[in-house]
């Protein structure tokens, strides 16, 4: 009979269904020697489950106590005060703080106390500085542009200019290497004292890229430069891409684009202007997006030199899918209720 109910017990492997298991046989009548037979635990372990079970009626394990924190849940409600208020204060320095309020303790505790109420080191986010005037227009730009749908920003042009230096993004770069492999040619990041940089003004819409143009080197941007770049590539770009049907131009505050001579070449051309734009708010403009894709494609090819480098941007920007910027102008009613939502602050994009 013993066997009979042992045999099916022999497969269980956890100790919760063993220490249950050993239990129901004791119940069954059946003796601490009998049990130990059916080899199903260690000897030892077999009487201390049944010992406890006579001692406290149940199979469950008393949980262990464990090491004693060395805080209390208010010092921890401190710990967390002083991080939100500093959200740059190493452990080292929390360490520090909270000695001051009588706990002792290891910045290892300090990060696991932190990481009980969710509040983990990340690298921050590098966003525009915005003052209260910035956060004010983003909030009047956003309700003004609240009811807009994915179609109605599908008829946007936005555009934008971005330099591109050679010799790549500055930052960090991860590589994968073996022991000894530091300083291969193939695992560093090359640098230059005075990298070149090429500035370039480009347009796109929801129906694709449009026209793309390179700055002369040494030259800034400026009005004259300004307009003969809308002339010469705004108005092949809204001609080619929306024909005679209407569609509405997107540009910053810069101050070449706010000169009076824009403004009035552009109502001589009858185009019609989205805004007024909010300062320091790429997270609104979806071409700083198609910016980072195409700078990661271009870093990707290496160039070694300004020719190249030029060469270079001007291929991947015409390989970018339409799809692609579709994609990103869809997003806009998004980008608009976040910044609602977040009362003019950054939003995510």
């Amino acid at each position: 009979m013993l066997e009979i109910i042992v045999l099916p017990l022999l497969t269980m492997v956890t100790c919760k269904e063993t220490r249950a298991a050993i239990i129901a046989l004791h119940k069954n009548g059946f003796t601490g020697k009998d049990i130990v037979a059916t080899k199903i635990a260690p000897k030892s372990t077999i009487y201390r489950f049944i010992k406890n079970f006579k001692e406290r009626g149940s199979i469950l394990v008393k949980k262990a106590s464990g090491r004693p924190r060395k805080s209390s849940k208010r010092q921890d409600h401190l710990l967390k005060r002083i991080q939100l208020r500093d959200r740059s204060a190493t452990s080292a320095e929390l360490v520090q703080e909270w000695q001051q309020a009588g706990v002792s303790a290891f910045a290892r505790t300090v990060r696991r106390r932190l990481l009980e109420d969710g509040l983990v080191s990340r690298r921050a986010a590098k966003k525009p500085l915005l003052s209260k005037k910035n956060i004010r227009d983003r909030l009047i730009f956003c309700r003004k542009y609240s009811e807009w749908t994915a179609e109605d920003w599908g008829k946007v042009i936005f555009s934008d200019e971005a330099p591109f230096r050679l010799f790549g993004a500055s930052g960090k770069r991860l590589v994968r290497r073996r022991n000894g492999e530091r300083y291969h040619q193939s695992c560093v990041m090359p640098t230059v004292k005075h990298p070149d940089t090429i500035h370039v003004w480009g347009c796109f819409s929801s129906k694709g890229v449009g026209s793309l143009t390179i700055l002369p080197k040494n030259t800034a941007m400026n009005k004259e430069w300004y307009q003969n770049t809308l002339q010469q590539q705004l108005l092949p770009t809204t001609q080619q891409q929306f024909g005679e049907e209407q569609c509405i131009f997107q540009h910053d505050g810069a101050p070449c684009h706010k000169a009076k001579v824009i403004t009035k070449w552009l109502g001589d051309q009858n185009v019609e202007i989205l805004g007024p734009w909010p300062g320091n708010s790429p997270d609104l403009n979806p071409i700083e997006n198609l910016w980072s894709i195409l700078k990661r494609q271009v870093n990707k090819q290496k160039p070694t030199n300004s020719d190249k480098l030029q060469e270079v941007i001007m291929k991947e920007w015409v390989a970018i899918s339409q799809d692609l910027a579709q994609k990103l102008i869809e997003s806009m009613p998004s980008r608009i209720a976040e910044v609602l939502k977040k009362k003019g602050q950054h939003c995510k994009y």
